[in-house]
């Protein structure tokens, strides 16, 4: 009778019993919203430390043509003093100080901002910002045309919104978004990468481990190396099937809490809207009116329900299963063939590197999904299942993914009675420099 079921269920209970699992199951959902809301917030803040800057004009064209912020003001300043400002600039106070030697039309380099600090980019663009305004005005006045200036408003004013359209099989319309699709695009293919390369670690990491601790020399008195092999390598893939469930769950909790808070600002939108009917003020409307467009839920839901999310969900699973079974018979086979960390290295290249490989051309399949190359790594085993799932979300033929996901089963196949032929042998050898020549005398090594 196979061991396997046995040995599948003591790698699935001992590693879900792990407070590591169950902490990194709570706060991936987390993880994953902190890495799109922390970006924003921290472009939010702003530094509340005052910055006050010297600004010497020599042309005296420019004189409070530079703008004050709410933490950055502007100081003119004697053009005289500026050998004193340069001798005792630490004494002086001043963040920084600006020379304007001449007319900024006729030379454009001459301005210089000088700080013993490194200038930051807030201060140096509301300078540029400021007299790029300034100039041009002055531009347009040169032309001697009357309104020039509000016709070139009304021409910066002009703005295309572009709607795309994905068209059924059925003649139906929907609309879609190709900054949506290129997010689930980088979300399944990171997603992948992650799992694949984790949890394959984690077969490598443990049957090291039973071999340094000679427990494996008592395990397969009473189990076959094989049978042994793949219980640990499908105890591993159910772990992360149920984190990935989980996430998924509490995923779908956290948009559900969203579409309520919005639903709720809705609701306060169109209670406005009654006030403004009754009392004539539109004012406070148009203010509620723009915080509740600022995230259009219902739009983004519906972008994400056009590129099939149910489906795409299912090949993540497949492909996953399929990138997690091929690599992670590899580092089973190099587990089993090294004795510590150190000696895993020189193995561990030549498996890395298709993953790695097939990430960046993820990243190219966002532009491209059709190209030549994105098809070929598509297809390939090695790298399939991360450039694969980059180009799910851009309606990939259904031929393309069926035979994707044949190579990949042929794949994993290949390298499964591979990594057993070397696990089988390598599995009882210590204290041997493992090296390529070694190995594949064991995968020939018949047995008896």
């Amino acid at each position: 009778m196979s061991k396997i079921p046995l040995i599948l269920k003591r790698e699935y209970l001992t590693r879900v019993k792990k407070k590591s699992f169950i902490i990194m199951t709570i706060l991936g959902p987390l993880f994953f919203a902190a890495m799109v809301i922390i970006p924003g917030w921290v472009a939010s803040m702003s530094d509340s430390d005052e910055k006050t800057v010297a600004v010497i004009d020599h042309s005296g064209l420019y004189i409070d043509k530079i703008n004050d912020t709410e933490i950055i003001k502007f100081e003119y300043i004697d053009p005289a003093s500026e050998d004193n400002l340069r001798n005792d600039f630490a004494g002086s106070g001043y963040y920084a100080f600006l020379i304007i030697s001449d007319n900024l039309l006729v030379n454009s380099n001459a301005i210089h901002l000088y700080s013993d600090v490194g200038i930051t980019i807030d201060v140096r663009d509301q300078i540029i910002n400021s007299l790029r305004g300034y100039l041009r005005s002055e531009k347009l006045g040169s032309y001697e045309m009357d309104g020039l200036d509000q016709i070139i408003d009304d021409i910066n004013k002009v703005n295309i919104n572009l709607t795309t359209i994905k068209l059924g099989d059925d003649g139906s319309e929907n609309e879609s978004s190709t900054e949506m699709a290129m997010i689930v695009s980088l979300v399944f293919a990171l997603l992948t990468y992650m799992f694949v390369f984790i949890y394959g670690a984690q077969v490598m990491q443990g049957v090291m481990e039973e071999k340094t601790n000679r427990i494996i020399e008592v395990i397969v008195s009473s189990v076959k190396p094989f049978e042994l092999m793949m219980g640990k390598i499908l105890g591993i893939a159910l772990v992360a099937l149920t984190q990935v469930a989980l996430w998924i769950v509490l995923t779908g909790i956290i948009l559900s809490g969203v579409k309520m808070a919005f639903s709720s600002e809705s609701d306060l939108a169109s209670r406005m809207t009654g006030i403004e009917m009754a009392t004539g003020n539109a004012d406070a409307t148009e203010a509620i009116a723009e915080q509740s467009n600022s995230f259009n839920y219902d739009k983004v839901m519906s972008n994400m329900e056009s590129m099939n999310p149910v489906g795409t969900l299912i090949l993540f699973l497949l492909y996953f299963l399929g990138g997690y079974m091929l690599y992670a018979s590899l580092y089973a086979a190099i587990g089993a063939a090294v004795d510590n960390n150190t000696d895993t290295q020189q193995f561990m290249l030549p498996v890395t590197i298709p993953i790695i490989l097939a990430l960046y051309v993820a990243m190219a399949a966002f532009r491209n999904p059709h190209s030549d190359m994105v098809f070929w790594f598509s297809m390939i085993p090695f790298t399939s299942p991360i450039v694969m799932m980059a180009r799910v979300p851009f309606d990939v033929p259904l031929w393309e993914i069926v035979l994707s996901l044949a190579l990949l089963v042929a794949g994993f196949i290949f390298t499964t009675w591979f990594a057993g032929r070397v696990y089988r042998v390598g599995i009882l050898i210590y204290g041997k420099k493992v090296t390529y020549k070694e190995l594949w005398k064991w995968f020939r090594y018949s047995g008896k």
